[in-house]
């Protein structure tokens, strides 16, 4: 049977009721992370750690998702959907509940967490309580270490406004009397060079608290009059400007993808300013001078009350050395077979040879997959290597190996997705290290993100028969091959020899290499050619089953849950008697609860410690119980417009991990559960008198 890949009906725009409700349920997730900051019970230093991640995260909302908003804005002003909802009231409400978000924020940050760190010897030295001891480190700070790095630049006409890079941090300086040149221009423009730290501590010496910080921003400040000599510094002001960072490459023009990519990248730190941000006393003819410069209106210009960038503050947990002020460290484990394998060189094979091995990060390690690559670079059996890359981040001993395999002679091919959002410019670095050496590298399919994860190890062994044969390896995973973010994200990752499955994967590689109509797999479900339709078959095989009277039952956990046709099959399997329990991060169009539609479906937030980050799919399936591990959400994207896997769990003992350590633990947690209600509102599932919190729950199961 060939297969194609199914038509992605894609409207040019959005609806704004469409806009509307997305947008805000990614504020919705960012506001369930920020809850994590104002938990009383979570440590207090992670606490801030994650006052810092939201506010990440809120600068990517702004360079892609609120970017997208103000182009819709500039290319169908007036359009309203069919319940009359504008792109410009959409704007404006998700502006609105953008403001809320920041100004509570900073209120955390200035009224909660900075005074509690106080009481725990940790200080944040403001120019308020600067002693004449600090004053006089500070002044010789700036003379050595910060102004031989400045341009300042005074606006005339001869200068112009400087280019601001986008999230650089930028002070507008307002000045009186004349300079040598008689110039009285009025303001002048200093930019913060990026080659220095935001966050400085203070020698021991000079402060009572054994934790002591100054901000860049504070010296600066400070000192920003030994500039402009002979001139009066008025005032100085901070701010920051958030552009529009999505790249556009024309599929149907571009003749490869990587020059047209190189050539893209440069633009990203000068796209269109989305997002301004100023100290809250900046004066309002400098916030009109900025105004006008960036063509921002008012209800794009953010005041606040501290540093413009409160990312910067991410740097002080890992700088602070107080146990009791963090989540408590543990050692991640090992699955049984390894650990009881005593593994050596090749024999990592051999236990994956005998029977399929699951991980589940971060609470078992990372270290494994490194380990097969490693002993597949090494292995003189080894005779081919092939790899997906996503994410893998600029200092990674994964890609090093694979280099190091492909130095050695072996064949190595990788499939290295150039257009992984903001991992760009790393992964062409990698493609052209890897191509340096002699490695095989593809950009996978121009239009369709690669965003599945596997691997797969070819090696000559000897049969029972005496024979040599070819014999393959792989590795699937939900989550990416990068070994940073294997210590904070939840995913799983499987080692199989089953033959069947490695052929799935031999053939998925086929396609991104080569050129020839798709064939149907064995065992993988496939996007964009059958996933889409392999879980809505499932569906319906639940609703046959729930209207036969017998038990049918789905649970899911993902990222986000968008596609029309899965929401609207998954209310019919809830009108059907179907139980549907879905663990969904970020955003969910879906609503449980709703009388005589979605009565047998929940839907929960997990928000913690670690990031949810895994995809799992369960259908009773008569009892069967079909479970599969994605790299796919179930959103549009992720079914017609990348290439992504869907694989199963075949072993029961694997199988049963998976239902209770990925799905069953998450569906008791009354600590970092948030509830949805039938209206799309969260609340956080309160804990009885018995806390059951998942992600400690399999730290102790799982880590050593």
């Amino acid at each position: 049977m060939k297969l194609e890949p199914i038509p992605a009906a894609l409207p040019i725009a959005d609806s704004p009721r469409t806009l509307l409700n997305r947008e805000l349920g990614v504020l919705a997730f960012n506001e369930r992370v920020f809850a994590q900051a104002e938990h009383g019970d979570v440590p207090l230093l992670e606490r801030l750690r994650f006052l810092c991640i939201t506010s990440s995260n809120l600068d990517e909302f702004f360079e892609i998702r609120v970017a997208g908003l103000k182009e819709q804005l500039l290319q169908n002003p007036g359009f309203r959907d069919v319940d009359g909802l504008s792109v410009l009231e959409t704007y404006t409400l998700v502006s609105e509940r953008s403001h809320q978000l920041v100004a509570r924020q900073y209120d955390l940050l200035n009224r909660t967490l900075l005074p509690q760190l106080e009481h725990h010897g940790v200080y944040l030295h403001l120019m308020t309580s600067w002693t004449p001891v600090i004053s006089a480190w500070a002044q010789d700070y700036f003379n050595h270490e910060i102004l031989p790095l400045l341009t300042p630049i005074g606006l005339d006409p001869a200068h112009p406004f400087p280019r601001v890079l986008n999230k650089s941090l930028n002070f507008a300086v307002e000045l009186g009397g004349e300079d040598a040149f008689r110039r009285n221009s009025g303001v002048a423009i200093v930019q913060a060079p990026r080659a220095l730290p935001r966050l400085i501590r203070l020698p021991a010496s000079l402060s009572p608290h054994p934790y002591s910080f100054v901000m860049l921003t504070s010296i600066l400040q400070a000192f920003v009059a030994d500039l402009f000599p002979g001139m009066q510094v008025t005032s100085c002001h901070q701010f920051r400007v958030t552009r529009n960072s999505d790249l556009f490459v024309d599929d149907e023009e571009i003749t490869n993808l990587r020059v047209a990519l190189q050539g893209e990248l440069p633009q990203r730190h000068f796209g269109d300013a989305v997002r301004l941000e100023i100290s809250e006393d900046t004066s309002e003819s400098v916030a009109q001078l900025l105004m006008k410069e960036f063509e921002l209106e008012a209800r794009d210009v953010y005041r606040v009350s501290g540093p413009v960038n409160l990312v910067r503050l991410m740097q002080l947990p890992d700088l602070v050395e107080i146990p009791e002020l963090k989540f408590a460290p543990f050692a991640p484990g090992l699955p049984v077979p390894i650990r009881k394998a005593k593994l050596k060189n090749s024999d990592l094979f051999r236990v994956i040879a005998k029977n399929d091995v699951l991980l589940h990060h971060p609470y078992e390690s990372f270290n494994p997959v490194l380990d097969f690559l490693h002993s597949a670079a090494t292995d003189p059996r080894v005779v081919a290597i092939k790899q997906t890359i996503y994410r893998t981040g600029t200092d990674s001993a994964l890609m090093d190996v694979l280099i190091a395999a492909a130095k050695s002679g072996k064949e190595v091919t990788v499939v290295v997705e150039l257009m992984a959002r903001f991992d760009e410019e790393t992964n062409l670095n990698w493609a052209a290290r890897l191509e340096q050496v002699g490695a095989h590298v593809v950009y996978g399919v121009v239009g369709h993100k690669t965003h599945c994860k596997m691997a797969l190890v070819i090696r000559r062994e000897i049969g029972k028969n005496g024979a040599r044969r070819l014999k393959r390896y792989a590795h699937l995973g939900t989550g990416n091959y990068h070994p940073r973010t294997a210590r904070s994200y939840t995913d799983f990752g499987l080692f199989t020899a089953d033959e069947a499955i490695c052929e799935d994967v031999h053939q998925v590689f086929q396609q991104l290499t080569g050129l020839g109509r798709a064939r149907e797999l064995n065992c993988l479900w496939q996007a964009p050619f059958t996933l889409h339709n392999r879980i809505k078959a499932a569906i319906r095989f639940e609703i046959a089953e729930a209207r036969a009277g017998r038990e049918a039952h789905i649970m899911a956990k993902m990222n986000s849950l968008l596609e029309a046709e899965v929401i609207a099959l998954l209310y019919e399997a809830s009108q059907a008697g179907v139980r549907i329990d879905l663990i969904v991060r970020g955003v969910c169009a879906l609503r449980p609860g709703v009388a005589q539609l979605s009565e047998n479906i929940t839907v929960r937030s997990i928000i913690g410690r670690f990031l949810e980050h895994s995809r799992i799919f369960y259908f009773h399936a008569g009892g069967r119980e079909v479970v599969l591990l994605s790299s796919a959400d179930w959103m549009d994207r992720n079914f017609f417009r990348r290439i992504e896997i869907a694989f199963p769990i075949r072993d029961e003992k694997l199988k049963a991990r998976v239902i209770t350590e990925g799905l069953r633990v998450h569906l008791r947690d009354n600590v970092l559960a948030w509830i949805m209600d039938s209206t799309g509102r969260y609340v956080r599932r309160r804990a009885g008198s018995a806390r059951y919190e998942g992600q400690k729950v399999l730290i102790k199961q799982l880590s050593n």
